[in-house]
Formats: structure tokens, C-alpha cells, sequence
């Protein structure tokens, strides 16, 4: 769960993932909130749901060994109000590399490339997504994250963006994050954003 601000909306995301096996996570879930219309002095309340999306990893990563890889795929379907409601029915996918180094995962470098696939009044439309990222522990359970990326599976059209911020973790079971970004490129640039989340598990898988 987690919620984002800019100067155009308020997002409020719930998102909820069960892992039926070690290799497979299954993610339900949707974004609801606020458009802020300039010089109406009102807002609107919008939602986009359900979010489906399935993530399959091929190979766990470990710290010093050969990087992990995985999959993910899912779709936003066409129901909602306001901006959050895609304009047509779209998939997403992307394939995931993990590089774990140092021992207790100092430094992760993460990356991943893919598509949004389109389909709005009839017509099919294929956009390449991609990100470069990084995540170093500095001390305790506190890192720094930082990630540049081009297109957002959620947000069809974005240009490339960056985002730069936190992830604490309190325990295997609790985290919490936070990130400030901004839109650098493309055709529809995304706005100055401020986001903050939490993510709590029930059950984990234990590595080697």
C-alpha cells in the first residue's frame, strides 16, 4: 500500500500479492484518489481497477553469484473514473535481472526491459519500457534507492523519468519507503512526484 502526490492527483494504492509457490507471486489490487483541476477550484474523485499482474522468477539471486531473473506480466483493465481509468484495454510485460554484491546484499543493482501493449478505439499500439536501478544498505536495515526509467507500465505514454529516495526494513515482515521523481523526456512527461509506502508479509521464503 502506498500513496503518491503531484501537482495533477493524489494516489492512494492497495496492492495485494500471494506467492503460491517459491518461483510464482500473484498481485491483485487498484489506485483510487483525487484530480486536481486547475482553475476549477474543485476536485474529482477517480479510480482505476483491478490491476492483475503475475511475476515468475527463473533464477534467485545471491549476493557475489550469477544474477537473478524473472518475468512479469499483468494488465490494467478499462474500468474506473477520472484520469486513473485507462483509456483502453493494455498489457504489460518486462523481464527482471538482480545483481546481488557484498555479503548481506550491500549493493543490488536492478534492471529490466519490456513492453505496454495497447488497445484504444481499435488501434494497437506497442511502447518499449526499460529501467536502470540501484538499492545500497548504508546502515541497519536503511537504504538508498535510486532508479532511471522510460516508460511506467501503470501510466501508458510516460517519457523517461527519475526517482531517487528510501526503503527501511524493520524486519523480513515490515518495510517502508519513500522516493521523489520526475518526468525528463518523452511526449507526455510525468509531474514532480512525492510517494510514500509500506509493504507488510505475512509469509516469506527463506534463501539458502
Amino acid at each position: 500500500m502506498g500513496k503518491r502526490a503531484d501537482k495533477e492527483n493524489l494516489q492512494h494504492w492497495l496492492l495485494a500479492a500471494y506467492g503460491p509457490t517459491r518461483w510464482l507471486e500473484l498481485t491483485a489490487g487498484g489506485v483510487w484518489g483525487a484530480d486536481f483541476f486547475s482553475g476549477e477550484n474543485k476536485t474529482k474523485l477517480a479510480y482505476a481497477l483491478p490491476l492483475l499482474q503475475a511475476k515468475f522468477l527463473f533464477k534467485e539471486y545471491f549476493p557475489n553469484e550469477w544474477p537473478g531473473m524473472g518475468l512479469v506480466v499483468g494488465t490494467f483493465l478499462p474500468y474506473g473514473r477520472g484520469s486513473f481509468r485507462p483509456p483502453g484495454y493494455g498489457t504489460f510485460g518486462f523481464f527482471t535481472i538482480t545483481q546481488a554484491l557484498g555479503e548481506g546484499e550491500k549493493v543490488l543493482l536492478h534492471a529490466n526491459a519490456g513492453g505496454n501493449y495497447l488497445h484504444i478505439a481499435g488501434e494497437d499500439d506497442l511502447l518499449g519500457t526499460w529501467g536502470l536501478g540501484t538499492q545500497v544498505k548504508t546502515f541497519g536495515g536503511f537504504h538508498l534507492v535510486g532508479e532511471i526509467f522510460s516508460g511506467d507500465p501503470y501510466v501508458p505514454g510516460a517519457g523517461v523519468s527519475w526517482q531517487f529516495g528510501f526503503r527501511h526494513f524493520f524486519s523480513d515482515l515490515f518495510q517502508i519507503d519513500g522516493t521523489l521523481g520526475k518526468g525528463i523526456g518523452g511526449a507526455e512527461p510525468l509531474p514532480f512526484w512525492a510517494s510514500l509506502g509500506a509493504r507488510i508479509v505475512f509469509t516469506t521464503f527463506q534463501k539458502k
